[in-house]
């Protein structure tokens, strides 16, 4: 008699404590119902916004939204302490009185899926606890999250790479308090407005804002600053906006190209997740050429940067002079309805739920490979 296969128990991480907690919570959402019942079995943990780890009364699923605005993790259900061992995190509910129960140990858990878009989550905070707690988890590992999570830092390493970046600099919180009227001059002396300022460490287009002349300058950096003390200055191109999904570990995949076709002034907030302003068009309406270039370099950033499981890579490219420039890189990007990496990737032949299914299996031979370097 032969016995049925074990399903897989993945734990979905989702929420967070940054300005992208609600989109965390939509993804989970989409990724809980493109999961395979007779695969996967769903371990949802949310995160807070104040950073309580909960094992929740009510799943991704039962979540709802107010009017305009996207679902949050409620403060409901059994807390829950995490303890790293020695090969394996315990998740220690607390009773009444905060009087330790049971424990409901991660070891039973077989991967992470960890959706928890910016800062602690996508930045290697929760990546280095799992490598310490040995567990498998999807994407990327400590170093490329940090990484691509910083846009400073992710520019140095594609610049040492010899990938073309728009022109940039960086501002410091304290610089700026210190000596506005040099932030200006570098800006003015280096730049040609209009610039886009942007937090160094956020993603979902939070804080971004386009400056359009020096005298907008101080709204900019200050809505910026409002979400992280270093600020990305960069030169704002009249270009189109170009995606591509990456998906694999040692030797990636690209998907086809997608293009972004703003509704409001940019890809803002509102205009991905609030309301249908913008267009994403796949395939990418453009040469074959400048198509296969961008599929060129999201492998070369990809791996540049040591990325694994998924990334999206975002472009600019210029029609009048047909160059392509990198944008930014994602190391969790959005899994919402709405969001391109999944609907690049359905366009390439590979559906949701099959690429959440990919997914898992690449975190699960990416730690069977590390495991055998040790």
């Amino acid at each position: 008699m032969t016995m049925p296969k074990r399903r897989i128990r993945l734990a979905l991480l989702y929420g967070g404590r940054s300005a992208e907690h609600p989109v965390s919570v939509v993804s989970a959402r989409s990724v809980t119902e493109a999961l395979d019942p007779d695969r996967f079995e769903v371990v949802p943990i949310g995160i807070t916004r104040d950073g309580a780890w909960m094992l929740p009364a009510k799943p991704p699923l039962e979540l709802t939204a107010p009017e305009g605005g996207l679902p949050e993790v409620e403060a409901a259900g059994t807390a829950v302490a995490l303890r790293p061992e020695r090969h394996a995190a315990a998740l220690a509910p607390l009773g009444a009185g905060g009087a330790q129960a049971p424990d409901l140990a991660l070891d039973a858990v077989d991967v992470v899926f960890p959706l928890l878009h910016g800062p602690y989550g996508e930045d290697g905070t929760v990546q280095g606890l799992f490598e310490l707690a040995d567990l498998p988890y999807v994407g990327s590992g400590v170093l490329a999250s940090a990484l691509a999570m910083d846009k400073a830092m992710a520019k140095v390493v594609l610049a040492a790479a010899g990938i073309e970046q728009a022109p940039y600099l960086v501002v410091r919180a304290g610089e700026w308090r210190a000596d506005p009227d040099g932030v200006y001059a570098r800006v003015g002396g280096q730049l040609a407005y209009p610039v886009f300022t942007k937090p160094a460490r956020l993603g979902s287009s939070i804080g971004i804002t386009k400056v359009k002349a020096p005298e907008a300058l101080a709204d900019g950096l200050e809505a910026a600053f409002a979400h992280d003390a270093k600020v990305v200055v960069e030169q704002g191109l009249t270009a189109r906006e170009l995606e591509c999904g990456v998906l694999g570990n040692e030797a990636p995949e690209a998907s086809v190209v997608g293009e972004i076709v703003p509704g409001h002034e940019f890809y803002d907030f509102e205009a991905k997740y609030l309301d249908d302003a913008a267009k994403l068009v796949i395939p990418a309406p453009v040469p074959d050429a400048v198509a296969e270039r961008v599929r060129t370099l999201s492998l070369r950033v990809f791996q540049a940067l040591d990325c694994a499981g998924l990334a999206r890579v975002d472009f600019f490219y210029e029609e009048a002079s047909g160059r392509v420039v990198v944008n930014e890189v994602n190391t969790i990007p959005g899994f919402t309805p709405r969001s391109m990496f999944p609907m690049l990737w359905a366009a390439s032949g590979v559906s949701y739920s099959d690429l959440v299914a990919k997914l898992v299996d690449l975190a699960v031979q990416r730690h069977a490979a590390s495991a055998d370097k040790r």
